[in-house]
């Protein structure tokens, strides 16, 4: 009965009766004025020149056409209710609530949150000229999934990042992540291995001092010791490293004829790397092992210096064979001497031969009978 009774009043006097949940607020402007926010509970309001907003807080922040009017007009009634949260220039704001990062705010920007949907707390980082996250704070955004306000660089094991803000080079990462903020600005970092690496140089043409064209297979070992002027100094160092190869072993063998480079291949090697490596230095290039790993010919060269060393090896034998044979035949002559002065010696020899022969055969036949071979023995062991 006392429901219906309120009904009739309220229409009688124009008004209507809400009901506020605790998840929800109301903003009510009368007459096109910010009059009030409603908290949960049951109210009477005007229907006429009466403008209703609800909001739900679970929403978390005050999203409204009459947000700035509100903190203008009636800042005693927006500071009992709402929370704003600005970020300084220069500075980034972690949004906590329970805290727990809920929010990230880049400098100059704000948030106006519902102080009901807290407990909020502002945790405030000075942005460097870098641009960098601190890691224990990027860690703990990653975790929570709050990745949208900076962007993450990984250098690997063994190399450098170089990081450039808008195009000026600013310093060198170690190995890990890194992040860097999302301020509108140019953020760049080149890797730069430093580990030991081989460059290659193959099938690269040379004109030697006889006009004979080869090509040659060069090999070289380095290390990046400078990223800075490594990176600098030329457009790509790798490329550096390339052509001082090319020009240091063109310049050496050029100068040489091909049997003098086919003798003297370690010293040619020695004396082109030392120009690669002082001209590397200059460029924060330490230059290790150089080698000249393969010299190769034209075809109708090859069968030329296959016939030459084959004519040369065929000349060898024959003069080994040669002194072979005079060897042997003073080795004959030598026997023949000592024969011709010892009978005895003569003797033992006929005796060996005949062993030999009697080894090989199943009947010896010895025509002037057994004693006179006997008488023979007799004799020579006298």
């Amino acid at each position: 009965m006392v429901h219906i009774v309120h009904r009739l009043i309220d229409r009688l006097t124009g008004h209507a009766r809400v009901t506020i949940m605790e998840t929800e607020r109301m903003l009510v402007l009368r007459d096109g004025r910010i009059d009030a926010i409603l908290g949960p509970g049951e109210h009477r309001i005007k229907r006429r020149n009466v403008v209703r907003e609800v909001h739900d807080l679970n929403r978390l922040r005050f999203v409204s056409p009459y947000e700035r009017a509100l903190f203008r007009t009636r800042p005693e009634l927006a500071e009992s209710h709402l929370t704003e949260v600005r970020a300084a220039p220069g500075e980034v704001v972690i949004l906590h609530r329970d805290d727990r990062p809920h929010e990230v705010l880049l400098p100059e920007t704000r948030a106006v949150v519902w102080i009901d949907a807290g407990p909020w707390e502002a945790e405030r980082h000075a942005v460097d000229e870098r641009l960098t996250v601190p890691p224990a704070l990027m860690r703990r955004l990653v975790r929570v999934g709050l990745t949208a306000g900076f962007n993450t660089v990984e250098v690997e094991e063994g190399h450098v990042g170089l990081l450039s803000v808008d195009g000026v080079r600013l310093a060198e990462l170690s190995p890990g992540t890194h992040g860097f903020w999302k301020l509108g600005r140019h953020v760049a970092v080149k890797r730069v291995d430093l580990r030991h690496r081989t460059h290659e140089v193959t099938g690269h043409e040379i004109l030697t001092k006889d006009r004979v064209t080869i090509r040659v297979n060069l090999t070289a070992s380095f290390r990046v010791t400078d990223p800075v002027k490594a990176t600098t100094a030329v457009k790509d160092f790798e490329e550096a490293l390339h052509r001082s190869l090319a020009l240091a072993f063109r310049k050496t063998l050029g100068a040489l004829t091909l049997d003098r480079l086919l003798a003297d291949k370690v010293t040619v090697d020695v004396e082109a790397a030392e120009k690669v490596r002082a001209e590397m230095a200059g460029i924060g290039i330490e230059v290790g092992e150089i080698a000249l790993k393969d010299v190769i010919l034209p075809g109708e060269m090859r069968e030329i210096l296959t016939s030459v060393v084959a004519a040369e090896k065929a000349a060898e034998a024959n003069v080994i064979r040669r002194r072979e044979e005079t060897n042997a035949t003073r080795s004959l002559l030598n026997t023949a001497k000592v024969m011709a002065e010892n009978p005895v010696m003569l003797r033992l020899k006929e005796l060996e031969a005949l062993e030999a022969i009697a080894g090989k055969v199943e009947r010896l036949t010895v025509h002037n009978g057994t004693e006179g071979l006997l008488t023979d023995l007799v004799k020579l062991r006298d």
